[in-house]
């Protein structure tokens, strides 16, 4: 049956309503809650970038294809502007869903409702609705012999889309290659420095490492902070007890449990409380409130507590130390060992470690190639360099005044994770060096490898556990590393022929097999 003018037209003025509808409430939604869209934008793999120009842009672009595809004359233009835009979106979204380790906030409105899968079958079909748009208003001007046949329509709608994609593809290449790729420095890869050992699937992505020592693995949960699970590294022994504490009025909001046996510790630096127990019973009393707001604290040993906090005088990064005495606890900060570059917080971000066999603290930026090493009363000691050449933190910061929250877009990360034992301190990075194929990393963690008596790095290893999945914790012992990746956890031995004699190993720590 052939399908009559006044069909075609009523057709396309359906679809121009759906479009005018769609894009109208999208822009609204955006411009009615414009810092939120900005930030979901700066929160993008790759468009994080553009956010200020883009969160203009696009909502200035929808409404100006709405104005337009009412007016008969530009409509055929104005649809095609839709197919291209919701062609950029779909491949904006496939390309999330695929290839980006990343997965930012989705729209606003009621399309926030939608998962990135369902939102992307929702863009398909408004593509589908566009080219059948198109095709029916080409179809009215062929009739007045204003318009080619529809093999040149699709042609063209091919070539546009194929633009689209290769445009948006560019982009993702090399934002990703900016934030993974540094082109300036070359790894030392060892072949097989640490051998898998076993696995034990923990049942939960909740959990983190509390402590590790003499084969014993410490592990608390987030949702249960008051819980903890021992495993011994052949992975044999499992067990499972509550921790007590003397004081459950408090507000907690993070507790944690950090175990260095015989003694353990919780903390909570959004309370300024730590306390202290026996791993004989797990019986914690009150060892320290009111003297600190922290962000990270680290168990030097039964009577040290190192920490790391905002200055209440500079309002940057520092450094502190509780010492408790048999008369009083003494507290003391140093402001002068971490640097500011920026504004003294997010630039200066980073973990804090202590080094038994040296005691020592080191301090290392998440977010420039360096890090701090001080002595057990926090005396300045020398700073030192990781391979990485970006020695000033490239931060992509966003503030969002309604809910007073920061969010951090595509802000590269030098040293992601840290660990410490004997000689060494080893480093976690997602920064990929020359030469380096990044599929290496689909189912393996770079760590290298730094020696902090001389100051220098050495090596880097891989560290294989599942695919597609990243390293959230890892801690050594010995010549024992245990890892944690998305709630499984991961034994492996260092072999010792790739480490100075005696300075990863111990009596009581070393494994043998």
């Amino acid at each position: 049956m052939i399908f009559s003018q006044k069909y075609r037209e009523l057709t396309i003025n359906t679809i121009c309503v759906l479009f005018i509808v769609l894009f109208v409430y999208a822009a609204v939604s955006k411009l009615l809650d414009f810092e939120t869209f900005q930030i979901q934008l700066a929160q993008s793999p790759f468009l994080g970038t553009y956010a200020g120009v883009l969160s203009v842009l696009v909502p200035g672009v929808e409404i100006l294809l709405s104005v337009l595809i009412i007016i008969p004359r530009y409509r055929i233009a104005a649809l095609i502007g839709c197919f291209a835009l919701m062609v950029m979106f779909t491949v904006y979204i496939f390309i999330i869903l695929n290839f980006s380790d990343i997965v930012p906030c989705s729209c606003g409105g009621v399309l926030e409702k939608l998962s990135w899968t369902e939102h992307l079958f929702f863009n398909i079909s408004f593509i589908i609705l566009a080219v059948v748009g198109i095709l029916l208003e080409s179809q009215l001007l062929r009739s007045g012999k204003l318009m080619t046949s529809n093999k040149a329509v699709f042609f063209a709608l091919l070539i546009i889309a194929a633009s689209a994609t290769l445009m948006l593809t560019v982009l993702f290449i090399s934002s990703e290659k900016k934030i993974y790729r540094n082109e300036a420095f070359q790894r030392k890869y060892l072949p097989r420095a640490a051998k898998y050992l076993g696995d034990y699937e923990l049942g939960s992505n909740t959990y983190y490492l509390a402590g590790f020592k003499d084969s014993v693995i410490y592990i608390g949960n987030f949702h249960a902070p008051l819980y903890l699970k021992t495993i011994d590294v052949s992975l044999r022994h499992i067990e499972d007890f509550p921790v007590t504490i003397s004081n459950l009025e408090l507000p907690y909001r993070r507790a944690r449990i950090m175990v260095e046996p015989p003694f353990f510790f919780v903390g909570d630096g959004t309370v300024p409380v730590l306390f202290r127990g026996k791993t004989n019973d797990w019986q914690a009393t009150l060892f320290s409130y009111d003297e600190a707001y922290f962000k990270q604290f680290e168990i030097a040993d039964s009577t040290h507590i190192g920490l790391a906090g905002i200055s209440a005088i500079t309002s940057t990064t520092n450094l502190g130390l509780i010492t408790k005495a048999t008369a009083q606890d003494t507290v003391i900060f140093n402001d002068k060992i971490i640097t500011k570059q920026f504004d003294g917080i997010f630039d200066s971000d980073g973990s804090l470690l202590w080094n038994h066999a040296h005691r020592k603290f080191i301090y290392t930026y998440f977010y420039r190639n360096s890090y701090e090493v001080t002595d057990e009363n926090l005396n300045y000691k020398y700073s030192g360099k990781t391979i990485d050449t970006v020695s000033n933190a490239i931060l992509d910061i966003a503030h969002h005044n309604k809910k007073d929250q920061y969010k951090r877009g595509r802000s590269v990360t030098v040293n992601r994770l840290t660990a410490t034992y004997g000689d060494y301190l080893y480093i976690n990075s997602d920064r990929l060096g020359r030469f380096e194929d990044k599929t290496a990393t689909d189912s393996a963690s770079i760590i290298d490898v730094y020696n902090i008596v001389t100051n220098s790095y050495e090596f880097s290893f891989y560290l294989y556990h599942q695919e597609n999945k990243k390293l959230e914790d890892f801690r050594i012992y010995g010549n024992i590393l245990i890892a944690l990746v998305n709630g499984r956890l991961w034994v492996y031995k260092l072999k010792p022929e790739y480490f100075n004699p005696g300075s990863n190993t111990t009596h009581t720590g070393q494994y043998q097999d």
